[in-house]
């Protein structure tokens, strides 16, 4: 007799439930990191363990084919609490949504993704095949770095990679890149009281900041996919409130389209400073790990789409219409970036597909469909089954 999400649909949820009541901010995530561990080992993977990041990998099955669902367990903060309507991290389930922080961005494909695992061993659907599931940390500020250093660790390539980020349960087959880039201007500090002597950075700042917004306005008008970009922040160095600031920054967050490449946004950065006494370059992250580990990461990653004709691609259809008794009516093709850079820069067949509305993360009375998370554990069943 074969295994189900229905007889352990109040297991997985309670686990769920677990998981959104752990705050796990990114570089927060030692608490919860544990708590799954250990429940890795309970259910019965045949091996856990964790890389220096932080990040954990659990494995069931030890065959040739190697497939790995990866999903992140940090999150956004929470600054609103007492605007939500229910506590964000009491995971109260209301009128079919399991609520909270994390619901949706994404702990409902943690639980998922763990669960599919398991039961795909249980049923015996894993012959010849390894089955990975990771659960990384810091991925809000640092996509796709936690795999970098988890792969390189463990010397690592899997097959094929299902990135669990929230997508309806829709399949996504790609997503756009991004470049964030940072832009200095440098000017000559002098006394507030007599600004003719100095050179204001601020100032000089002015004109490639018009630069930016005729960029953005050139991006959107464009036909087909669209591209943008974001002036997401600025601020100066001045000696004192009295004085010409001497240097001026802004951050730019600029996202990409297939038909873009890195030559394109270098070039684009290139004609904002010209002729002015400025410099770009990229806006590298410094972090640290919950395990003391220091993380240096360059956010410049282009755009992906996974082709129908793949193989991967025509599994996930195959799954798709094996569980929901359907084909696929509408792919899905995020806007935001994942850890999918990744793997696909390594040359790693990747495809997404996870549980939640991903236009309710980092929101407010953040919420998931419980259904939608049982669907999506038999899904990953389903997809491990037929690749």
């Amino acid at each position: 007799m074969e295994h189900s999400t229905t007889a352990l649909q109040s297991e997985i949820i309670e686990f769920l439930q677990d998981l959104i009541r752990i705050k796990s901010y990114s570089g927060e995530e030692e608490q919860i990191i544990r708590f799954i561990e250990r429940k890795m080992n309970e259910l019965g993977f045949d091996e856990v363990k964790i890389d220096a990041m932080g990040n954990l990998l659990g494995r069931v099955g030890n065959g040739k084919k190697i497939i790995m669902l990866d999903s992140h367990v940090d999150t956004v903060h929470v600054n609103d609490a007492e605007e939500w309507v229910h506590p964000p991290f009491d995971a109260v389930i209301e009128n079919g949504y399991i609520n909270g922080r994390g619901s949706v961005d994404m702990k409902s494909s943690v639980a998922a993704s763990i669960y599919a695992a398991i039961l795909a061993k249980r049923n015996g659907r894993i012959e010849g095949k390894t089955v990975y599931v990771s659960c990384t940390v810091q991925e809000e500020d640092c996509d796709g770095e936690n795999l970098k250093h988890l792969f390189a660790e463990f010397g690592l390539k899997p097959d094929y990679v299902i990135i669990c980020e929230p997508s309806n349960n829709n399949i996504a087959i790609g997503h756009r890149g991004k470049a964030q880039v940072a832009i200095k201007t440098n000017g000559v500090a002098a006394h507030g009281a007599v600004p003719e002597l100095g050179v204001n950075a601020v100032y000089e700042m002015a004109e490639i900041i018009a630069r930016v917004e005729r960029l953005n306005d050139s991006l959107s008008s464009k036909h087909g996919p669209k591209g943008n970009v974001v002036l997401s922040k600025i601020s100066s160095i001045s000696d004192s409130l009295n004085a010409v600031p001497s240097v001026c920054e802004i951050y730019l967050d600029r996202r990409t389209v297939l038909e873009e490449s890195k030559a394109d946004v270098i070039k684009e950065m290139d004609d904002l400073v010209k002729g002015k006494n400025a410099s770009w370059q990229i806006g590298t992250l410094e972090r640290t790990s919950w395990t003391g580990l220091k993380i240096s990461y360059e956010p410049f990653h282009t755009a992906w789409k996974l082709d129908a004709e793949h193989e991967l691609y025509q599994a996930a259809v195959k799954a798709y219409t094996n569980h929901f008794k359907t084909k696929p009516s509408k792919f899905e093709y995020w806007e935001f970036s994942t850890n999918a850079v990744t793997p696909v820069v390594m040359g790693i067949p990747t495809i997404g597909f996870g549980p939640g509305d991903y236009k309710l993360a980092h929101m407010r009375d953040e919420r998931c469909k419980v259904d939608d998370v049982l669907d999506a554990c038999n899904y990953y069943v389903e997809l491990i089954s037929t690749l």
